[in-house]
């Protein structure tokens, strides 16, 4: 069978078992459809919470960026695991003793204010939706390849499945689809890591061939690419080129915007107990290592197979691979200096470089490029579907019970029957589907930076709210409003300056002090602290119930 025929076969498989659980699973309540009715087992949840986390951006967007940035590209392997590490300590148990379906609901409640559950509604939408675009651009981008379709399309194949198990089967039907997804995706990982490391370095662990010896030439594998990458003009492999106040904000704003999501916070709500919050975020961490660790790996195998196979090699003798992707707009050559030799050079080389890859192509194309089995190269399409559409669920689901349950049963119609509730959910669910795809179609950046700028505006909304709203009786609803529209304001707006309307002047030069995009959620969660708390000084307490409620939230109970 040829790599289509397998991925074809492999990716319509794994959608029946998709659609199939989506079935069985549907949900009859808005408990359900919001929280899979609180019956999830820590185990389920914890695999379900890693298939949600690793999105598009983990399986295809990460690899790519630590494999051209090098050294550079590591901040989002610290930030994004680092994060977990806050979840599991500041938030996930706690909010799960408060017992709220969504995060709005915490925010209005905590802060006894309508204003403030609708302010969180706005930046949990804005929020999810930046994130969706990344997952539906991977979903396009694994259809556009190897279904040979344009990628607009993949990304409406792509809306097709997720309306269909997301809107019938809400928070139910997710959590036991994406423990199916979670299983493909991370088997279709592992599965070219271990062959990539066996043929570079002999060693069947992706983790140790990392550190191992590279067989074509005798010398240690990062040493070699460190020498590939020199004498072709790029900086050394293992060599950082950000400034460290950079590196710094990027890894703070992944961190606590990993603990600010509100598809990831809304999955402790699933489990029956608060002590199944915290299994679950221990076995979340586990499942999720196993993908994270073996990510640098896959970079490195991939950067010295793309270096290997197409540098100074002849257009008229590219393998088909090279054509394929040329074929996606996603990989482009262009001869500058006619010789008909692809010129893969960095900035340091004294010719011009002639390769455009896209760094979110790198996961998908390395078995092709190390001439992998077919039905390895469709595994890897499967699974990089699994991971999109896993993440892309949870996302819309955020969106929709925040319509049907924080902006209408909540605020706007609290006479609203729960039928009603529960079709208003479903119709919200839809109407994201359509604008995510629309979003898919028109990316601001690639997979594992628009994920970046979602993390910055988690950061700087959501993450000190529920911190102070835990921690802090004092925090009034002043402080929240004020606080959430400063940090989120200032975030947005910097993104959208320097991404949107002006990527010509993204670099460090015009940056503030430096600080790219991807971190300025650093400086919205401190300017977020700095407002909520200097306002919550000068104006009155908390009503007594609600600052007995932010004590009851943090005292244990045997019965937890």
């Amino acid at each position: 069978m040829t790599a289509q025929q397998w991925t074809l076969a492999l990716v319509v498989a794994s959608f029946a078992l998709y659609i199939g659980i989506a079935i069985r699973s549907r949900a009859s309540t808005t408990k359900e459809f919001y929280v899979a009715g609180t019956g999830v087992s820590p185990l389920a949840n914890g695999m379900a919470t890693a298939a949600d986390w690793m999105s598009a951006a983990s399986f295809l967007g990460m690899a790519g960026l630590i494999s051209f940035m090098g050294y550079d590209g590591s901040v989002y392997l610290m930030g994004w695991t680092g994060g977990y590490v806050l979840l599991a300590l500041l938030l996930a148990p706690y909010l799960r003793k408060f017992g709220a379906f969504t995060v709005p609901d915490f925010v209005g409640d905590r802060y006894y204010s309508q204003t403030a559950r609708i302010v969180a509604v706005v930046c949990a939408i804005f929020i999810s939706f930046t994130y969706v675009a990344g997952q539906m651009r991977g979903v396009g981008i694994v259809f556009g390849r190897f279904l040979e379709v344009d990628i607009d399309v993949g990304v409406y194949i792509g809306m097709a499945v997720v309306f269909f198990y997301a809107v019938l089967g809400g928070m139910k039907g997710i959590t036991y689809t994406q423990v199916a997804q979670y299983c493909v995706l991370i088997f279709a990982y592992l599965v070219p890591a271990i062959f990539l490391s066996i043929m570079v370095t002999g060693n069947p662990i992706p983790q140790l061939g990392l550190g191992g010896v590279d067989l074509a030439s005798g010398t240690p594998l990062l040493e070699r690419l460190n020498g590939l990458n020199t004498e072709l003009g790029f900086t050394e492999y293992t060599s950082g080129t950000k400034s460290m106040l950079d590196v710094f904000f990027i890894t703070t704003a992944l961190m606590v915007g990993t603990a600010g999501l509100p598809h990831v916070i809304i999955r402790f709500y699933t489990v029956p107990r608060v002590r199944d919050a915290r299994v679950s975020v221990g076995w979340a961490l586990v499942f999720i290592a196993l993908l994270y660790t073996t990510a640098p790996a896959i970079a490195v195998f991939a950067r010295t197979n793309l270096i290997n196979s197409i540098s100074e090699t002849p257009y008229s003798e590219v393998p088909e691979w090279f054509t394929t992707w040329e074929d996606t707009g996603l990989l482009r050559f262009e001869d500058l200096n006619g010789d008909g030799r692809i010129q893969f050079v960095g900035p340091n080389s004294p010719m011009e470089n002639e390769l455009t890859v896209d760094n979110d192509i790198i996961v998908l194309a390395n078995p092709e490029i190390a001439e992998l089995p077919n039905w390895v190269i469709g595994l890897v399409a499967a699974g990089g579907l699994a991971a999109a559409l896993s993440t892309a669920a949870g996302l819309l689901l955020v969106v929709s019970s925040a319509v049907s349950h924080d902006l209408l049963k909540r605020s706007l119609m609290p006479e609203i029957s729960e039928r009603g509730e529960l079709l208003a959910a479903r119709l919200a669910a839809a109407a994201a589907v359509l604008f995510a795809g629309y979003l898919g179609t028109h990316p601001p950046g690639y997979v594992a930076q628009v994920v970046a700028f979602a993390f910055g505006l988690a950061a700087s909304s959501f993450f000190p709210i529920i911190i102070l709203g835990i921690f802090s009786r004092r925090t009034t609803r002043e402080g929240a409003i004020l606080g959430m529209i400063s940090g989120i304001a200032l975030t947005g707006a910097y993104i959208v300056w320097f991404t949107l309307m002006h990527p010509e002047l993204s670099n460090t030069d015009n940056w503030w002090f430096g600080i790219s995009p991807q971190g300025i959620g650093t400086v919205g969660m401190l300017l977020n602290f700095a407002v909520t708390m200097t306002v919550s000084r000068f104006t009155p307490e908390p009503p007594e119930h609600v600052q007995r409620m932010v004590d009851s939230i943090r005292v244990p109970r045997s019965v937890a």
